[in-house]
Parts: structure tokens; sequence; C-alpha cells
């Protein structure tokens, strides 16, 4: 059934974005794409620019102007577009704050110019800092991030807030967990393909492997977003969005080495207790506020790692067109 809501996802050619693009259209949304294809990639959304089931405008976030032209007659705005390169952001500091805060801002502000009521935001349980196994919850605190990709999403969360008690604006912000699977271009089950791939007999690991973390499989977090935006109505809604469990970097490489067949593989930890800096090497998400309004994922945290270590392998297989073994 159509769905009269004109929704603009900046950020739609990327890995979340092109697979929440699929699912509006699929739910009838008129739906425009704003990316600068600098991470997204247009054949992640080709098809429905090329059956006409979306529009597609080749843009960056920090061009206010082109923003403000843009947004203009869309009844709401899914912002996902964002420096999804943690590594990048440490190395060049204000990558981040343009990217992340700024770009955001610019969002805001054009959504201000054209009377657009709604946003949704894709934040990150980096915000919450290094909190250790405890299960954080929506309301955990003090918020206090350890990554520059964190302080920019927990600044992102401040602005919307402020816009919305300014100029009534519709918040709705999801704190995800690692989210993984189709279309993803970078992250640790791809690190442990390619290096298994050039190397079947031994794998690096980043730190001692106990890192462990929540995993949600990119389609139920599609559908958490939508879930949470259709049912949800506050004027600030913000959720955890993510899954039950979490799983240790070691338990992702077995998985990895189970997909691929390979056996007796030795695993090379480069040792401490986090990957890299601003690594945090434990989290554990509380998400009964998503229970609570009517929505679980359908995968726990080892099945949706399974699911896009399925999906990779077969990515990379054919891209290096090397055999399973």
């Amino acid at each position: 059934m159509a769905n009269s809501k004109r929704v603009f996802v900046t950020g739609g050619a990327g890995f979340i974005g092109s697979n929440l693009v699929g699912e509006l259209i699929s739910r009838g949304y008129e739906t425009t794409v704003y990316d600068n294809l600098s991470v997204g990639k247009l054949e992640f959304i080709n098809d429905f620019v090329n059956n006409g089931k979306c529009r597609f405008i080749k843009a960056d976030v920090l061009n206010l102007a082109m923003l403000i032209e843009s947004i203009k007659g869309h009844d709401a705005v899914f912002h996902l577009a964002a420096n999804s390169d943690i590594a990048k952001g440490e190395k060049i500091t204000d990558t981040d704050l343009k990217e992340g805060t700024v770009a955001t801002y610019n969002v805001l502000e054009a959504m201000r110019q054209n009377g657009v009521e709604d946003i949704v935001f894709s934040s990150s349980g980096a915000i919450y800092g290094d909190a250790g196994t405890i299960s954080t919850d929506e309301n955990y605190g003090p918020l206090l991030p350890i990554s520059l990709y964190g302080a920019s999403k927990l600044a992102s969360e401040g602005l919307m807030t402020a816009f919305s008690h300014n100029y009534g604006i519709n918040v709705w912000m999801f704190r995800f967990a690692n989210v993984v699977g189709d279309n993803s271009t970078h992250g640790v089950v791809h690190d442990f393909v390619d290096r298994l791939i050039a190397d079947p007999g031994t794998l690096k690991i980043l730190g001692d492997g106990r890192q462990t973390k929540p995993y949600i499989y990119v389609k139920d977090c599609v559908s958490g977003i939508l879930f949470g935006y259709e049912k949800s109505h506050e004027r600030v809604n913000f959720f955890n969005l993510g899954t039950s469990g979490a799983t240790s970097v070691t338990r992702i490489a077995d998985i990895v080495v189970e997909e691929m067949g390979l056996s007796n593989v030795k695993y090379n930890y480069t040792g401490g207790d986090r990957g890299w800096k601003s690594d945090i090497p434990q989290v554990r998400f509380n998400i009964s506020k998503m229970s609570r309004l009517g929505w679980s994922a359908a995968r726990n945290s080892d099945e949706s790692v399974r699911t896009a270590a399925k999906i990779i392998i077969q990515q990379r297989i054919r891209r290096h067109d090397a055999p399973m073994r």
C-alpha cells in the first residue's frame, strides 16, 4: 500500500542506508537518497534508481545551500550520513566534527528552513564510552565517549534535542550496537575473511580476542528503526537498538573459520585488552526499552555475525576468485 510520506535519506547509498532505502521503498515511502558516494556505492541502490522507485542526488551534507534546496518538500529525514571510518577520524581529528556534528547541524537547519517535521538519526552505543560490562540503558550516565566518532554522535544528539525544543522538530535517535551484514564495506568480519583468503593457516587478531560486544544484523537494524519511528510518538524518542547477547572477537574468528571450511588455523593475538586506542573492549546493551515498545531482533548476536559472515565470504571469494576450502 502506498505511503503518503516523502522521505529524504542522507547517506542512503551506504551500508545501513541502502538497506533502509530498500525497506522504505517496499513500504511505499516516496524516497530521495542524498549521498556524496565517498563511502557509499551507487551499485547498492542502482536498481531502485533505474526503475524510478527512488530519486538520487549526489551531493555532500556539508553543502548547506544544496541541502536546503534538496530537502524541500519532504516530510521526514533519515540522517545516516557520517564518517564510518573511526581510524580515519583519529588520524584527521576534525573528520568527525565536520562529517558528524557539522553535518547534523546542516541537516537540522535545512529542515528548519523548510518546515520538515521529523528526523530519524543513526546514533551509536559509542556515546556511552567505556562502561565495562555494565548493561547500559538509555538513561545511563555520565556519557563520556572515548572516540571522536562517539563524541560527534553525542554532540549530534544534543543538537537534535535543542532543535526539537526550539523549533518543534520530532526526533527519533537510535543508538546502534555493532551492525553487520549486506553492503557492509569494512569491519572485523571483512578483515578476518580477507586475511584468511590471503593466508588460510594463520589469522592476526587485534588485542587479546576477549573484546566482547553485541552485534546486530543490518536487516534487523532497519526493522528496528522503522518500528520505532512508526510506533513511538514522543517529541524526542531515543532507543538502544541491538540484539540479545554479545560476541567476542575470538568467537567471530571461530565463526568465520567455520563458514570458510578451514581447520587448524593458528590465531596470532597482538595483545592488550583492546584492538586500538579508541576501541571499547566490553560493551553490553540494555535493549528492554525497544522490547517494551514491542520489537526484538530476529537474530541474537552470534547469529547476526554468522549470517553476515556467510554473505561477506561469498562476496570476497568471488572478488578474489579464490576457491572455498
